[in-house]
């Protein structure tokens, strides 16, 4: 019995850590895409595009069985699937043009602070103090690294920064919103349908904002990034950390996602040539101890309406 306890915790600690690194190669590959002129809103198309066949599959394959969705839960998913994967993916993109894939992973790395402080906003979730204190470490850590890239880069970091925050708080919202709907449809479900209303989204803002030969005129480069984007940093990594969940539960798999930054960090100076500072190093201890601190606080009441 033990012997299987053992198994069964490395095997989800592999899964997390393996899907946290796959997540963090996303902007490695964006940012790479980047070099060959495209464009946010056709990056962006491309990336969804190839991915909505898996997310179609997995949709159909968790709600084999299941009931019908009802109008309500039809209208949910696709609030859902527009402000969590669609506008806030967009937004990830489009600041990504102007930081380097480090600093966007380290604020998107704020993401449980920002779903703390909706709940708190919008359910009066009560807030404790080691909430607080980890708050203001991984803070400053951000803005200690987006300072030092300030000075060297100018106005354009500024409005990276603000993208990539404004994606880290439009994916809070979906997940402080998505809590009744994860339990009446299932993660699995959800996310799939959710992503799927995502997929549509980014098609059709192609088609509104841009010729559709644009989509064939990218360099071949691009396809296959976007293909990879969206196999293996898109649905492969979702599929992984939910493995990862059903075995060592979501408070471990989150603490091993800290490896998130890290591994950002790594192939950003090994793949993308970006600089390594102590700036950097510092500011990835600060928000790395502040999020690890902000965990320990422990979990608030649920959420619920006023």
């Amino acid at each position: 019995m033990n012997k299987n306890s053992d198994q069964g915790l490395l095997a989800g600690l592999a899964l997390a850590f393996v899907g946290a690194i796959a997540f963090s190669g996303k902007a490695i590959i964006v940012k790479l895409a980047y070099r060959y002129g495209v464009d946010a809103v056709t990056l962006l198309m491309l990336r969804m595009l190839f991915a909505m066949p898996i997310f179609a599959v997995m949709a159909w394959w968790a709600s084999r069985g299941q009931a019908p969705l009802t109008r309500r839960d039809w209208l949910g998913v696709a609030g859902l699937g527009f402000i969590g994967y669609y506008f806030s993916s967009f937004l990830d993109f489009a600041g990504l043009q102007y930081i380097t894939a480090s600093l966007e992973r380290l604020i998107l790395y704020l993401n449980p602070t920002m779903v703390m402080v909706l709940a708190w906003l919008l359910y009066r979730r009560r807030v404790r103090r080691l909430h607080v204190a980890g708050m203001a470490v991984s803070y400053s850590g951000v803005l200690l690294v987006l300072g030092r890239e300030l000075s060297f880069e100018g106005s354009q970091v500024a409005l990276g920064a603000f993208l990539v925050f404004a994606s880290t708080v439009t994916y809070a919202l979906y997940l402080v919103y998505s809590g009744q709907l994860v339990q009446r449809l299932g993660s699995l479900r959800l996310v799939g349908l959710a992503t799927l209303v995502a997929c549509l989204c980014c098609v059709l803002q192609f088609i509104v904002l841009r010729p559709v030969a644009a989509a064939t005129a990218v360099a071949p480069q691009v396809i296959w990034l976007s293909v990879l984007n969206a196999i293996f940093c898109t649905a492969l990594p979702v599929l992984l950390v939910m493995m990862a969940i059903e075995r060592i539960g979501p408070a471990l798999s989150a603490q091993t996602g800290m490896i998130g930054p890290v591994s950002t960090i790594i192939m950003g100076v090994l793949i993308l040539d970006e600089p390594f500072t102590p700036w950097i190093a510092a500011g990835t201890v600060l928000v790395i101890s502040g999020i690890f601190v902000f965990s320990r606080a422990g979990r608030t009441e649920p959420l619920r309406e006023r």
